[in-house]
């Protein structure tokens, strides 16, 4: 889903950077006009008054040859030197011919200080052929000064022509990249909602079947990206839940623990990854005789009250991942490994023999044991209910599979039956 987002991510970046980029050129262009082309024509227009006021200055101090009118010429020099120094100063200035000014303005200065005593008679021919040599001088002085605030007012002109040309050429190619941004927007917008409108519908169809048990419909998904996980994840919820179906249909209605189907399911997943496995079969012995003489609910609640004691105990001494399941009547079963099952079958023995009494009238109780028929119709007595354990593990032996494991615990039980008491034995048999 992301890689339709490219081509537009693209075209953003491309109008970003083709605007910084514009921005920076005038920007550059602007800083140009303002730090170096107005200082220039502005020092040019003063140079040009400097230079009719030290005239001014000059002039009187040749007649009346005072010191105050000397200072003023010398203050109008500095100032005008300032000025060639401002511009000096600036980035551009290459352009501008600082030395032939500077050159031309001390030749002007020199005129007036050198013909001072000339200039005091203006009847006289020298005096007449100075102020002729200095005004032509200060002619050209003005008509430089004047073409170089010119070259610099065109300057100026030409950048901002050049700041009007690209300003319209980044409008229309900005307009077009915008215009194609939109396209490639509505476009990704199509076909993302598309997509997702798509896999969604797919999704809500497999959620309506597997709703009604038919777990096989999983949404095909194959797209790399969220709805591909969403997808993939919804598949391993459908199998989790047509596992917990099984399991809840193969579960017994009076314990509510799994049953065969669920028995079968571990003991094979166990097998199949080599995992260490203790198959524990349980059997409560004269629970028939019990349920003769106290009926089938009191006999249920027995059932109840062992599937409780096993599942408090492997609970307490097994492991997360122990299981436990009653496969009908009065067999149990719970699988885990041989290091934790004689804690736990010592355990559910003496639980089992402390909780069950309680469940005799007084009178029995005391007596230790039933007295009922038989199905010959003789008179016969039964021991109060006790519990055999069969385990199977695969310590000494390799276990094939869980048809192999039952008929080697129904063997073990029948064997544990024939025991007096609540007992457990372990199959020590090797392969």
């Amino acid at each position: 889903m992301l890689l339709l987002y490219v081509p537009l991510s693209l075209v953003i970046i491309l109008v970003s950077t083709f605007a910084l980029y514009t921005l920076r050129t005038l920007n550059s262009i602007n800083d140009s006009i303002i730090k170096t082309d107005m200082p220039i024509r502005d020092a040019a227009d003063k140079m040009i008054d400097n230079l009719f006021v030290q005239e001014l200055y000059g002039r009187r101090y040749a007649v009346l040859k005072s010191p105050e009118m000397l200072e003023l010429f010398r203050k109008r020099d500095e100032e005008f030197e300032q000025e060639v120094a401002r511009i000096r100063t600036l980035s551009d200035h290459k352009a501008v011919p600082l030395n032939r000014l500077y050159s031309l303005h001390k030749e002007y200065k020199e005129l007036f200080i050198t013909g001072t005593d000339h200039l005091g008679k203006p009847q006289s021919k020298t005096a007449k052929k100075l102020n002729e040599e200095i005004k032509l001088k200060q002619e050209e002085l003005i008509a430089l000064i004047k073409k170089i605030s010119a070259d610099t007012l065109l300057d100026q002109k030409r950048k901002r022509l050049d700041i009007t040309t690209i300003s319209r050429r980044a409008f229309r190619v900005t307009a077009g990249l915008c215009i194609v941004g939109i396209a490639l927007g509505i476009v990704t917008a199509a076909l993302i909602t598309r997509n997702i409108t798509g896999h969604i519908n797919q999704l809500r169809i497999a959620t309506h079947k597997i709703s009604e048990g038919k777990f096989d419909q999983i949404p095909d998904i194959q797209n790399q990206d969220e709805l591909g996980e969403l997808s993939n994840a919804f598949g391993e919820m459908a199998k989790r839940l047509q596992s917990l179906e099984e399991m809840y249909l193969d579960a017994s209605p009076l314990t509510k623990l799994p049953g065969s189907i669920a028995t079968e399911n571990v003991v094979k997943k166990r097998i199949d990854v080599g995992a260490e496995i203790a198959f524990c079969l349980v059997d409560i012995d004269n629970f028939k005789s019990f349920n003769d003489r106290y009926g089938y609910a009191r006999g249920n609640d027995v059932i109840k009250a062992t599937a409780k004691i096993i599942e408090l105990t492997v609970a307490e001494y097994g492991a997360s991942d122990d299981f436990v399941g009653h496969i009908g009547g009065d067999d149990f079963i719970f699988v885990t490994t041989r290091e934790r099952c004689e804690k736990i079958c010592n355990a559910v023995i003496e639980l089992f023999d402390k909780t069950i009494p309680g469940f005799y009238d007084p009178e029995d109780r005391e007596r230790g044991f039933l007295s009922g028929l038989t199905r010959q119709g003789q008179e016969a007595s039964y021991p109060l209910i006790s519990i055999s354990i069969a385990v199977v593990t695969n310590n000494k032996r390799e276990l094939i599979n869980h048809i192999q494991i039952g008929e080697i615990a129904a063997e073990l039980k029948d064997y544990a039956k024939s025991l007096p008491g609540s007992v457990y034995v372990v199959d020590r048999r090797k392969s």
